[in-house]
């Protein structure tokens, strides 16, 4: 697979402006970057993970582009499911790819169960250097469109992970907060969504007796993710200040055809 040059040269300046801003508002904590590559090329995503900043942390919405890619891409990479995954999806992407790193949005206990088997299914043919991790989606913001489980349900799925997945690691909790309060937000004012997870996340952690730097918050997208860092974010989702404007699904390509490539 080739890498345009020139393309690659604009998204290692993106990135590293990215990167810049994070560790500016993280004033001394190490955050994740998570560069958001959904409907983006296979290409892309090469031309970062073998840049001089070496990113590896890449995260798609769908979960068969995402298998796509992981069959073009280095096993080097960690893939991170961030988008809304239909349980009968859930066996599958965890059985078939094995540097999937986390997935981000799990909000139930039968998807948590099928994340499960098909790590089982993957442990049994393969030696794997770790668990699966998985952050339960929590809807801050109330809206009914909003994937998630309310903060109140957060602590029984939290523990059922927990308890009953072996193959699977709690990692966090994550929200996608209502875009207007993202708007709204200034460098004086907290974000509602974002104190509403911080504060289900210590909830959890105190009833489930772990500590809270060990329950990781998962915060803030290219519009607002400066101010989820401020508010204690550990991982961030960047895409479109990363990648540029996404095309419409129909017209995505999983791998672009570079000038002189046959």
């Amino acid at each position: 697979m080739r890498v345009d040059p020139q393309r690659a040269q604009v998204l290692v300046e993106n990135i590293s402006s990215v990167l810049q801003r994070i560790e500016s508002a993280a004033n001394g904590r190490k955050v994740r970057l998570i560069a958001v590559s959904k409907l983006k090329p296979a290409n892309d995503i090469l031309a970062l993970h073998q840049s001089t900043q070496k990113i590896v942390h890449f995260g798609e919405n769908y979960a068969q582009e995402l298998t796509e890619k992981a069959s073009l891409l280095p096993r080097s990479i960690r893939w991170h499911m961030i988008g809304a995954l239909q349980t009968n999806k859930c066996k599958p992407l965890a059985e078939q790819v094995p540097n999937l790193w986390c997935v981000s949005s799990v909000d139930s206990v039968k998807k948590a169960n099928a994340l499960e088997k098909g790590r089982a299914a993957l442990a049994e043919k393969q030696d794997l250097p770790e668990k699966l991790r998985v952050q339960a989606q929590i809807n801050t913001s109330g809206e009914e469109e909003k994937s998630g489980v309310e903060p109140k349900d957060a602590l029984a799925l939290c523990k059922h992970i927990r308890d009953e997945c072996p193959h699977l690691q709690l990692a966090g909790l994550m929200t996608i907060g209502a875009i207007a309060r993202s708007k709204a937000s200034t460098p004086e004012t907290e974000n509602e969504d974002f104190v509403a997870l911080r504060e289900t996340r210590d909830q959890v952690a105190k009833e489930l007796d772990i500590k809270e730097a060990d329950l990781e918050l998962g915060m803030g997208m290219s519009s607002d993710f400066e101010a989820a860092i401020r508010q204690g974010s550990d991982e961030v989702r960047v895409g479109t200040t990363i990648f540029g404007e996404r095309p419409a699904k129909k017209d995505a390509e999983v791998k672009a055809t570079v000038a002189g490539e046959t």
